[in-house]
């Protein structure tokens, strides 16, 4: 098992068609993707263990920590071990977080959660996220931003299946006796299972392309290598030790900060922002149920951003996108602020807008990374400007939180009260905007010229 299971013995055998790999990875993302559905369980959670909701929020939290650092410090492993390992690694991550996640649970020990949930399963998470990238890359060299987007677009829409289908769970347990913690249990242990069986299905149907391998020869009709409107041509060879040497990696580090902390500052706060927006005295013109569609319809916009704009990128190239994603971004921002709370339908417009770039973000940056270093260490590189991603994760709804928190007391907020918090994360995409546009070739210097990793 163990051996099979090795890089050497995940070439494709001759016939191998790559349209195969999109699937592969989309299993694994698919999966992973759960994690943006965890708020479903808050309120049992609470109840269950009888604490506040920021106990129970910081295991999300930790979750997202963990997934940047062990991108970060597992990239390099990633690369060197292939992605079948990888992956078959990442599902037994996944799969251990929930089943000590609810040991944790069914014994009151909220300590498991965190340790099982949110550090093994965000270690899980982390190695899960990057692992496909740079197979996908190496089979898509024609349509890098293409590939990336279908399997990234995955981890966006992960949470529409998890969401009702885990609420259905806890309500099937239920009704069948059990307790509120004991219906969170049995759903862990369910999702689990089946999380780690569609992992280790993508892990065990992944394969890279044989040595000299090109576009065409898998029975589709040959197709050469677009030139796009790229920083730089794909002939680097660059080790992530000296991709963060450069000003380069930096620059994406904040351009990728930016776009990604603004994303978050609506989805993190979505479902009381459409109520607070169309607030009359203490009752609100947007019901609980209406306020959770429009969750449900900006996941879809993240999924489909993902998706389409990483597509789009293939044909207008990647530093041009990005400006499109934060450029617009600004506009869309300033628009919400300003003129979103008139009607609910330019909002959910507005906002929908918004995170299609947010989830195009994400899904264009190994593209971008592909095109600036080579497609030598692409996965290494992604870990490492995923801890973008983290501190993202928490300065997002910092800023809102704390904005929100000085403006009044939740459940008598208005439109009013985000529009500080929406100009500041204009300013935070106005700088994001600065520091694509001084994303520049790589120097020479930095080419190590070791052609393809084993």
């Amino acid at each position: 098992m163990t051996d099979w299971l090795d890089r050497d013995r995940s070439i494709a055998e001759p016939g191998y068609s790559r349209w195969l790999i999109p699937p592969a990875a989309l299993a694994i993302h698919l999966s992973i993707g759960q994690v943006y559905a965890f708020s479903v369980f808050k309120r049992p959670l609470q109840a269950h263990f009888g604490t506040s909701p920021t106990p129970i929020a910081w295991i999300f939290s930790l979750a997202i920590v963990i997934l940047g650092l062990s991108a970060a410090f597992g990239g390099t492993w990633v690369e060197r071990n292939g992605p079948r390992k990888s992956m078959f690694v990442a599902a037994c991550c996944w799969g251990a977080g929930f089943g000590i996640g609810a040991f944790g649970v069914a014994t009151r020990q909220l300590w498991l959660l965190y340790l099982g949930y949110g550090v093994i399963g965000g270690i899980g998470l982390g190695i899960a996220y990057i692992s496909p990238v740079p197979t996908l890359i190496k089979w898509f060299p024609d349509r890098p931003g293409l590939a990336t987007g279908m399997a990234i677009m995955g981890f966006g829409g992960g949470a529409l299946i998890a969401s009702p289908v885990s609420v259905k769970l806890m309500e099937l347990f239920q009704a069948k006796g059990a307790t509120s913690g004991e219906s969170v249990t049995k759903t862990f242990l369910v999702l689990g299972a089946v999380y780690f069986v569609a992992m280790v299905f993508g892990a065990f149907t992944v394969r890279l392309p044989p040595p000299n391998w090109s576009p065409g020869n898998d029975g589709g009709s040959p197709a050469e290598p677009k030139k796009v409107a790229t920083v730089t041509e794909p002939a680097m060879r660059v080790s992530a030790a000296n991709a963060i040497r450069t000003p380069q990696f930096w620059m994406l580090w904040v351009t990728l900060f930016c776009n990604v902390t603004a994303g978050i500052g609506i989805l993190e706060q979505a479902a009381p922002m459409i109520q607070d927006f169309f607030r009359a005295g203490p009752r609100s013109g947007v019901s609980a149920v209406v306020a959770g569609g429009f969750v449900g319809v900006l996941s879809i916009c993240n999924m489909a951003g993902r998706f389409l704009w990483s597509s789009t990128s293939d044909i207008v190239g990647r530093k041009r996108i990005y400006s499109i994603y934060l450029g617009l971004g600004v506009v869309l921002y300033a628009l919400l602020a300003v003129v979103g709370s008139h009607s609910t339908v330019v909002f959910v417009l507005l906002a929908g807008a918004i995170l299609s770039l947010y989830g195009g973000g994400f899904a264009t940056i190994p593209a971008y990374i592909r095109d600036l270093y080579g497609p030598f260490q692409v996965g290494a590189i992604h870990g490492r400007l995923l801890t973008a991603w983290s501190a993202a994760g928490v300065a997002g709804p910092l800023i809102i939180n704390a904005i929100l928190q000085r403006e009044g007391k939740p459940g008598a907020l208005t439109a009013e009260a985000y529009r500080p918090a929406f100009l500041v994360m204009v300013g935070v995409l106005a700088i994001g905007f600065i520091a694509n546009w001084f994303v520049r070739n790589v120097d020479a210097r930095f080419d190590e010229g070791f052609g393809e990793s084993k």
